[in-house]
């Protein structure tokens, strides 16, 4: 065993009730949040890429993320000292039916530690079989584990709540997986993600026990949660149950106002993928939108309903945050608090995605046609395939001095967003002649210069996200011994809002190549 400095203090695991057995298999788990389990020894284990920020912030020095016994504890094949690793319990909705217990069907919580002053659960995606892996060999590939590891940090540095990821491995081992669940499965290199937390208990955690019937353990599991997450809460009286939900669902609504601002899909937003914290989790079939598409998913398993589509996200959040309030109830045996809650993220969502939006386009204050503005730009943007992410950073651009409506040139600094120049004319030209000028004139009733407005606006639209075929292609490189790739990405994504002249080639179009191929358009839950 080694403790590589860490303080290990676990919460969860010692507070919680705990599965009686600590038999091998998959098997039914009742009155407990979570069982002991023992990640599977790897066969020839070796770290590729290490975020040296989370190491940072969790103590570890540059030696120490050199060592062996790094490699050894991030892989599973040593513990920490004083640990007893673990997988949780929880059920959830997928895709809006109820799919009873499901839980950590891969990954195994290695340890609580403290750092600076903050809890931090370290959490290994892929290494072996839980109760909970549901028949299945509990591990993950390369391609997974690249695009959560990349994912995890890139979301952080966009500003946007989510578990963090320290370190990504390979396992020396082969793992047979059917990337389309179309028959054709095959062998791919194994890999582990190290994901850090400071907690995992999501919505399903507490569904569970309600399904169950089991209102000790989901009493246990509020309380619990409450003082470890949302401490200035604590109460003796029952109003603190109602209290954590408005603040869970202000956080959800926080998080998923973001995603939108960013052009971010989660993909698979079923109740037991949602953080009790409002961060975002399991980073399954995600995608950031190319051309901006209200309707589009890049979940293969949700290709024909597309319950998860990016327009979607946030009346799904709205749903899934019912489904905590039901689960909630049996501890206050009152509707009108979560009523009220629930009422609130429907007003608060339609205010914050007004100002979310107006801040894309650079508005500063409220004006009376705000709203049309906003709606007239997202019809627009739908009318011929427009890149999300390159029309709103480059519509900082937009000079009133030097702009003139007459002819093209007024689309000179979002041409690039364009896929298809050539369909810009007729009705769609003079939509957005229409647009631009309304545009303008609203610019006029700003008190901010072009240049602050620019500034404003580029610290709200990221210059650099990642898009899917970025990943495809350091996924590709890894899978040929070559991780440069991965950590050029990784550095890359840690300034999405910083001009880096240097990094240009990444501020393009999705090529055409990737339109179609699986990684880089859809993926399934095994993505």
């Amino acid at each position: 065993m080694s403790t590589l400095g860490f303080t290990v203090n676990d919460s969860f695991s010692k507070e919680l009730p705990a599965d009686t057995s600590r038999e091998s298999g998959s098997r039914t788990v009742t009155g407990a949040a979570h069982s002991y389990v023992e990640p599977r020894m790897p066969g020839n284990p070796k770290v590729i890429h290490v975020s040296d920020e989370m190491a940072t912030e969790l103590g570890l020095s540059p030696a120490q993320v050199k060592s062996e016994t790094f490699t050894k504890v991030f892989t599973g094949a040593e513990a920490i000292e004083g640990s007893d690793p673990y997988a949780m319990c929880y059920g959830g909705h997928q895709f809006g039916h109820w799919a009873g217990q499901l839980g950590d069907g891969r990954a195994i919580n290695l340890a609580e530690v403290d750092s600076h002053g903050q809890r931090w659960t370290l959490q290994l995606k892929g290494a072996g079989p839980t109760p909970y892996s549901r028949g299945s060999d509990g591990l993950a590939v390369l391609r997974s584990s690249v695009r959560e590891h990349l994912c995890s940090e890139a979301m952080h540095h966009l500003g946007i709540r989510t578990s963090r990821s320290l370190s990504l491995a390979l396992t020396g081992d082969q793992v047979m997986r059917d990337v389309l669940y179309n028959g054709n499965a095959e062998l791919e290199k194994g890999a582990i993600v190290c994901r850090v937390s400071k907690s995992f208990v999501r919505f399903g955690s507490f569904q569970i026990h309600l399904a169950n019937k089991d209102l000790k353990t989901l009493k246990a599991l509020v309380d619990h949660t409450i003082a470890q997450h949302y401490p200035h809460l604590v109460s003796e009286h029952v109003e603190s149950y109602s209290n954590f939900f408005k603040e869970v669902c202000e956080r959800s609504l926080e998080t998923v106002i973001n995603w939108q601002r960013v052009g971010f899909v989660h993909g698979v937003m079923n109740t037991d993928n949602i953080s009790i914290l409002g961060d975002t989790i399991d980073y399954g079939p995600y995608g950031w939108l190319e051309g901006y598409d209200q309707g589009w998913t890049p979940n293969t398993t949700d290709a024909q309903n597309k319950r998860y589509r990016y327009g979607m996200q946030p009346e799904i959040m709205f749903w899934n945050l019912l489904q905590l309030a039901n689960a909630l109830y049996p501890l206050l045996e009152d509707t009108a608090p979560f009523e009220e809650s629930l009422a609130a993220y429907k007003a608060n969502f339609l205010t914050q995605y007004r100002d979310m939006m107006k801040s894309k386009i650079g508005l500063d204050h409220t004006g009376p046609e705000d709203d049309q503005l906003i709606d007239d730009l997202q019809k627009a943007l739908q009318k011929s395939e427009t890149d999300m992410t390159i029309f709103f950073r480059n519509l900082a651009d937009y000079d009133r001095e030097t702009m003139v409506l007459d002819g093209h040139e007024f689309l000179r600094p979002i041409m690039k967003a364009f896929y298809e120049p050539g369909e810009i004319k007729g009705d769609a030209l003079e939509g957005w002649r229409t647009w631009f000028k309304s545009y303008h004139d609203r610019l006029e009733a700003e008190s901010r210069t072009d240049a602050e407005r620019k500034e404003a606006m580029n610290k709200v639209n990221p210059k650099y996200v990642l898009r899917n075929y970025m990943s495809q292609l350091a996924i590709d490189a890894a899978d040929d011994g070559d991780y440069g790739l991965i950590d050029e990405l990784y550095k890359l994504l840690k300034q999405p809002y910083s001009e880096q002249s240097e990094m240009e080639k990444w501020f393009v179009k999705r090529p055409e190549w990737a339109r179609h191929k699986v990684g880089c358009s859809m993926l399934s839950c095994s993505s």
